[in-house]
């Protein structure tokens, strides 16, 4: 098993000139110069971040979708992975249950509500050497890997390939930096923002919970970052 319960995430692939590339993007829309002298011409940092802030504050979000990132993510559960891709406009490659058949004890995250309580933990344990017997014991068997891993838990560790264009990444930071997300995708989802905020560090104000964008919390349960929006309605 991996030393510890936390995610690895590297970025592995975005533009070069990632900041530029929006600039371009938003400007052609209300330039009459062609996007090519656009991109040549522009080297004023503040200049592109005061269009940039604008337009997709304006809600014009088709500019930011021509920047395309890919991380490269292990030591997250099936669990977290089945949330992630739920969301629509990412791909990705992961590690097939398939074909990739497990040998001995196969990796697995302990959740941390489970891991805190000793009792707790070492019953989870033990059940996961019990699954890893049954699931040997069909391999051994003849059984299919494709098969055998009916019996496999939403526990057991995966790595993926995963890539996303920033106004989805955006768009998952405000989701899944919420408290009220699963710990395990919000903890994946922040370290996500990390490495690319190493890079492009202009990104840091619309990496944030959806309640920092919206100024309101709009679900019905809050943890009291912002004010509710029912509150707000009724003031």
């Amino acid at each position: 098993m991996e030393d510890s319960n936390k995610p690895v995430v590297h970025l592995i692939s975005k533009p070069e000139k990632m900041l530029k590339t929006v600039y371009t993007a938003c400007r052609t829309c209300y330039s009459a110069d062609s996007p090519m002298n656009i991109y040549e011409s522009t080297d004023d940092e503040e200049k592109m971040l005061k269009l940039i802030n604008r337009v997709i504050s304006s809600g014009h979000y088709s500019t930011i979708e021509h920047i395309q990132i890919s991380f490269a993510i292990s030591n997250v559960s099936r669990a977290c992975t089945h949330q992630l891709v739920r969301h629509r406009h990412m791909s990705f490659s992961q590690k097939s249950q398939r074909y990739v058949k497990e040998k001995g004890q196969f990796d697995y995250l302990i959740p941390p509500t489970i891991e805190r309580d000793e009792n707790l933990k070492q019953k989870f344990i033990d059940f996961m050497g019990k699954i890893s017997e049954v699931y040997n014991e069909f391999t051994e068997a003849g059984i299919p890997a494709e098969d055998a891993r009916a019996v496999l838990p939403n526990a057991c560790a995966t790595s993926m390939v995963a890539s996303l264009n920033l106004r989805e990444m955006i768009h998952l930071a405000n989701l899944r930096l919420c408290t009220r997300a699963q710990y395990e995708i919000r903890t994946l989802v922040r370290m996500m923002c990390e490495e690319l905020i190493k890079e492009e560090e202009w990104l840091r104000p619309y990496l944030v919970p959806k309640c920092e964008s919206l100024g309101f919390c709009d679900e019905d349960k809050s943890c009291g970052r912002k004010p509710q929006l029912a509150t707000l309605q009724n003031t």
